[in-house]
C-alpha cells in the first residue's frame, strides 16, 4: 500500500517523527506538571468519585510530591536531559482537569510555569474536559500561541453518551460536539483522547469512533488507549468481584490494525496504548515493558500492510 503520510517512516504519523520535524531536534520531551487542579465529577460540581476507571496517582509523577511548579519543571527537564537526551521541553498540564479554574487563576499557572526556561521550552500542552472549556479560557490559551504552540488535549473518551453516564463522567458527548464548534477556527493543536474496551461497547462501536474523529477537521492530534484497570478506582473494585473481558495484547494490535485504516491520514499519532504504574495495574497484563509493546505494535501493523488513512472517505 502507497503511503501518504508526512511524518517518520511508519506506516502511521506518529508524534516522535512529527516534533523532529517541526523543531529540527533529536528529541523533544513533555514535562509534566501539576498544577493542583481537581474534577468537576470529583468535588460534587457535576458528581462524587470521579470517572470510574480513574485514579489519578496511576499516572502521577515523581515531581507531584514537590513543593513548586519550578521544582516540578526543572526536576521534569534534568530527568529529561539525563536519560532521553532531551533538547526541547514542551509543559505538559496532565492530572486532573486543567482548565477547572477562572481565566486569571489559569493565567497565572501557566504564566509561572512557562516562566521557567525560556530559551528552551517549545510548547504548552494542556489536558481537560469538554465541559471546562469557554470562549475565555480558549482565548486565553490561543493568547500564547504567538510565541510557542499550544496542545489542548480533550478526554472524549468514549462517542456514545449511555457509556459515559455509566462510567460517572459527567460528560456528554453532545457537550464534546459543542465545544469543538468553539474550537472551529482555532489556533491551538487539538489533541482527543479515547478509550477502547469500554463495558458495553462492541467491536463496530468502537471502529466507529474513526468516523467521528475524522468529521472535525480541527483535530490535528489524537491519544489512543486500551482500557485499563488500576487499584484505587471505582471500576477496579467492580472488575474484581465480577471480572469482565479485556484486550489481550494481541486482540488490541488486531484492532488498531482495523481502526487505523479508518483514521485521516493527516491526523498525528500521540499514543497508540495507555501505560499504567504496574504496581497498581489489576489488569491487563501484558508482561511486556511499554517499548516492547510499542514494538510488538508496529510490526503488527508492519506485517499486515496496515496504512493510515487507507481506507479514509472524506464524507463532507
Amino acid at each position: 500500500m502507497e503511503k501518504a503520510l508526512a511524518f517518520g517512516e511508519k506506516n502511521y504519523n506518529y508524534y516522535s517523527a512529527y516534533l523532529k520535524e517541526k523543531y529540527h531536534v533529536k528529541r523533544v520531551y513533555k514535562v509534566i506538571v501539576d498544577g493542583g487542579f481537581t474534577c468537576p465529577n470529583r468535588d460534587g460540581s457535576k458528581g462524587y468519585g470521579g470517572c470510574t476507571y480513574c485514579n489519578v496517582d496511576s499516572f502521577t509523577p515523581t515531581s507531584r510530591t514537590m513543593e513548586t511548579m519550578k521544582q516540578q519543571i526543572e526536576f521534569g527537564m534534568e530527568r529529561a536531559w539525563k536519560h532521553y537526551k532531551a533538547e526541547k521541553f514542551i509543559i505538559y498540564f496532565q492530572p486532573n482537569t486543567n482548565t477547572y479554574a477562572p481565566a486569571h487563576y489559569l493565567k497565572t499557572m501557566y504564566d509561572e510555569a512557562l516562566s521557567v526556561d525560556l530559551s528552551n521550552v517549545v510548547g504548552l500542552s494542556v489536558g481537560t474536559r469538554p465541559d471546562c472549556l469557554d470562549i475565555e479560557k480558549i482565548a486565553l490559551l490561543e493568547s500564547y500561541t504567538d510565541r510557542l504552540d499550544v496542545d489542548l488535549e480533550m478526554g472524549m473518551e468514549s462517542i456514545y453518551n449511555e457509556t459515559l453516564a455509566q462510567i460517572n463522567r459527567g460528560c456528554s458527548h453532545d457537550e464534546f460536539i459543542a465545544t469543538m464548534g468553539l474550537l472551529q477556527n482555532t489556533k491551538l493543536d487539538i489533541c482527543v483522547h479515547t478509550i477502547f474496551g469500554l463495558p458495553g461497547e462492541t467491536h463496530q462501536m468502537m471502529l466507529a469512533y474513526a468516523d467521528e474523529i475524522n468529521r472535525f477537521p480541527q483535530i490535528n492530534f489524537v491519544k489512543f488507549h486500551h482500557l485499563h484497570i488500576v487499584e484505587g478506582s471505582i471500576m477496579g473494585a467492580k472488575y474484581k468481584r465480577e471480572p469482565f473481558k479485556l484486550f489481550s495484547l494481541q486482540e488490541y494490535a488486531d484492532f488498531l490494525c482495523e481502526l487505523l485504516p479508518l483514521v485521516r491520514p493527516d491526523i498525528v499519532i500521540q499514543r497508540l496504548f495507555g501505560i499504567s504504574d504496574l504496581d497498581m495495574l489489576i489488569a491487563p497484563k501484558w508482561g511486556l515493558r511499554k517499548s516492547e509493546i510499542q514494538t510488538f505494535i508496529d510490526n503488527e501493523i508492519e506485517h499486515k500492510g496496515v496504512v493510515q488513512g487507507s481506507k479514509y472517505v472524506n464524507k463532507e
